[in-house]
């Protein structure tokens, strides 16, 4: 996966964080998240607030 796999990400991050409220996960937090999944393999350089706004947005569209 990369930054601009929003979806897929908002996917991932659904599974591996059942229970979280894509709401009040900080940005911080977020980033760490991504990097930390098994799939990812991009940059971390290349991401910025608008990227993951993007996934955050995604995942709040994938819990509901």
């Amino acid at each position: 996966m990369k930054w601009t796999d929003t979806v897929e990400i908002a996917i991932a991050l659904a599974d591996q964080h059942p229970g979280e409220d894509p709401r009040s996960v900080n940005f911080v937090d977020l980033y760490k998240w991504v990097l930390a999944l098994p799939d990812f393999s991009d940059d971390p350089k290349r991401c910025g607030e608008k990227i993951l706004e993007a996934i955050q947005m995604a995942w709040i569209d994938e819990v509901e």
